[in-house]
């Protein structure tokens, strides 16, 4: 498997240090990988296609449900024929939704519709907030005590919805729910290694906040190995990082969003996820979770560490600079309206439309 490979290679920086080889050293203690069934909702979807592959070829995943409403059969025929022992089902529909679910103990969800040029992450709302609360009202009825990650945007919105939900049917486990922020330190750690040339499996950025433009915050000041950056350059970097994901969407001219790096993001926290599930010590990953960490804010994403019953501890922020602190204090009303949105969509919904006359 791709990923676990670079892991055991020592290229994805556990909290300061390589995360264990499946397969040990002489003297050590293998690695026990357990049978994991991961549920993919979206998966015929641009993100979906190629995060199913990356799963089909985790050595931590034995089972692989893929579901979405249409042409998911025929990627499960597809992805069936590739030599791993993962076995792949396909369900199509509500009605063979459950059966997907039935048995997951993680279940990512990348459906919904992607971002167009001109488009932002909130823009996404009206359509993407319904896709997932009625996924998530699924989860909580088939598979309530399964580990949760949200990539559909706005994560921003979408993991409060998620939260609300479950809340809604008596099954919330903040350690649970995830919202996938991955993708945003995968481009700091690309970014930065790039203009410092260095090696990128040995740079760290953790991105705070949240996963939209002025939310993400990467703390440079943080980097490992310790970088310096100029104002100038530092806030450069910042906006490069924060805005890449609309240079993607403009760059495909309407024909798509980020999925490919998506889903080599997802497939990344998909694999710590499951590397805590099997009780790997020191997985630490950067996460939109709830969090009290930022006062009167209930969601933030910083790194967490990940255990056997999904997140662990939810880290401190650590020491901050002061273009940081400036950062961080413009962005929180952005944040904790996007997160109030979500909150309200399903405590307070929106009333249908009234018919034509």
């Amino acid at each position: 498997m791709l990923l676990a490979n670079r892991v055991n290679a020592g290229a994805r920086r556990v909290s300061g240090r390589a995360a264990a080889p499946m397969v040990s050293a002489r003297g050590r203690k293998a690695l026990v990988c357990e049978a994991r069934k991961v549920a993919l909702l979206g998966a015929a979807g641009g993100i979906g296609q190629p995060l199913a592959l990356l799963l089909k070829m985790n050595k931590f995943v034995t089972e692989l449900a893929l579901y979405d409403i249409a042409n998911v059969v025929g990627v499960a025929a597809d992805l069936s024929h590739c030599n791993t022992p993962v076995k792949v089902t396909g369900y199509t529909g509500p009605e063979e939704l459950g059966a997907c679910l039935k048995g997951a103990d993680l279940i990512v969800i990348p459906a919904g519709v992607p971002r167009k040029p001109g488009m932002t992450r909130d823009d996404l709302f009206n359509t993407n907030a319904g896709i997932v609360k009625a996924l998530v009202e699924a989860v909580a009825k088939h598979a309530p005590n399964a580990v949760i990650e949200i990539i559909t945007n706005p994560v921003n919105s979408t993991v409060p919805i998620a939260a609300e939900t479950l809340k809604a049917a008596g099954v919330y486990d903040p350690k649970k729910l995830i919202g996938v922020t991955s993708l945003d330190v995968v481009r700091a750690n690309t970014f930065v290694s790039e203009a410092k040339g260095l090696d990128m499996k040995d740079v760290d950025v953790p991105v705070i906040g949240g996963h939209a433009g002025s939310t993400i915050l990467p703390l440079l000041s943080q980097t490992t190995p310790p970088v310096t950056f100029t104002e100038a350059e530092k806030k450069a970097m910042t906006d490069k990082i924060a805005n890449a994901g609309t240079v993607v969407v403009e760059a495909k001219a309407g024909k798509g969003s980020a999925t490919l790096s998506m889903a080599y993001s997802a497939a990344r926290m998909a694999e710590s996820t499951l590397l805590g599930l099997n009780g790997e010590p020191n997985i630490y990953e950067c996460a939109f979770v709830q969090s009290d960490i930022v006062a009167d804010v209930p969601f933030f994403a910083s790194k967490v560490l990940l255990g056997p019953n999904g997140v662990a501890k939810v880290m401190g922020l650590g020491e901050m600079d002061a273009f940081e602190q400036a950062a961080m204090a413009a962005m929180l009303p952005q944040l904790k309206s996007e997160i109030q949105k979500g909150i309200d969509f399903v405590k307070n919904p929106p009333k249908p439309a009234a018919p034509a006359s």
